[in-house]
């Protein structure tokens, strides 16, 4: 039997990673492994898929990643060697996940033996909001996929779409991210998002780049910054060196399954003239004069 990777390697994080850390590396490894991207290699996918769900229900939960860290993946197997009744005989919800844990009754087992890890397309419907593509071809419900703009999926946004020569209107709540599938009942929708040229997305934050006059990172003063909701007035302090990050709070993506908003990022970059002026440049070579 081949020994299993690990849990570190599988989601691509040291093992000081923070939970929001994991939580980053889980998005982005199940969307990229999700086996609908892969239909070609369904099977490795399949398989690289689960590995990912087993290795972040284990680490995202404070007691079983300490028996991992301790025992490895011995830790989750009958008769792991591990003396003592189960302290863990319970069942319920961990964050996204749904949990068993199971006692043998015998005093060398080891208290994770059994360790259910559930169904990783469900647990991938939990964490994006949407629906397990497996489930769905086994009861033969239509899929569809539609196109929105950033923006859209931002705030949310309502569509009349025809399905089976019939007109319906959806909402599609806000905050969907790129591949999440919503549940109409008798169909499943798959969400696909139209890239911004000004916003980028990383989980629930948004940044943008924003450029202004090299006086205004020397001197400081105010300026417009975008945003979902619109643009902004900031304040750009005396001195800010390019590539410097603003954080506005609670201005980034709705939570899909929570209250509140992520953060947005703005980074200060200076603003090149494409052609500039005999002024301008008669005042550039000032400055370099001066080593400005």
């Amino acid at each position: 039997m081949a020994a299993k990777s690990d849990y570190y390697d599988i989601l691509g994080v040291t093992k000081n990673a923070s939970a929001e850390e994991l939580k980053k590396a889980y998005r982005k490894q199940a969307l990229e492994w999700h086996p609908d991207r892969h239909k070609d290699e369904k099977e490795v996918a399949e398989k690289r898929f689960k590995e990912i769900n087993e290795a972040y229900q284990v680490l995202s939960d404070s007691q079983k990643r300490s028996a991992y860290d301790q025992f490895g993946h011995q830790a989750f197997t009958p008769g792991g060697g591990f003396a003592g009744a189960n302290p863990f005989a319970q069942s319920g919800r961990a964050g996204p996940f749904t949990y068993t844990y199971t006692t043998y009754g015998g005093g060398q087992d080891s208290p994770f033996a059994g360790f259910d890890f559930g169904d990783p397309f469900e647990i991938f419907e939990q964490f994006f909001g949407g629906g397990n593509p497996f489930r769905q071809q086994q009861r033969s419900v239509p899929r569809y996929s539609i196109k929105i703009d950033f923006i859209e999926a931002m705030k949310g946004t309502t569509k009349e779409v025809v399905i089976e020569r019939e007109k319906r209107t959806i909402k599609i709540p806000a905050g969907v991210d790129e591949g999440s599938r919503i549940n109409f009942g008798d169909f499943q929708l798959s969400i696909n998002i139209k890239p911004s040229n000004t916003f980028d997305r990383d989980g629930d934050d948004i940044y943008a780049t924003l450029k202004v006059p090299y006086s205004m990172l020397v001197l400081g003063g105010e300026t417009q910054a975008p945003t979902i909701d619109g643009d902004i007035k900031i304040r750009i302090r005396p001195g800010t060196q390019p590539g410097t990050m603003l954080r506005i709070r609670e201005k980034g993506v709705p939570r899909l399954h929570g209250r509140g908003r992520g953060d947005e990022y703005i980074r200060i970059n200076i603003l090149v003239p494409d052609k500039p002026t005999r002024e301008q440049k008669h005042l550039i070579e000032e400055m370099g004069k001066r080593g400005l």
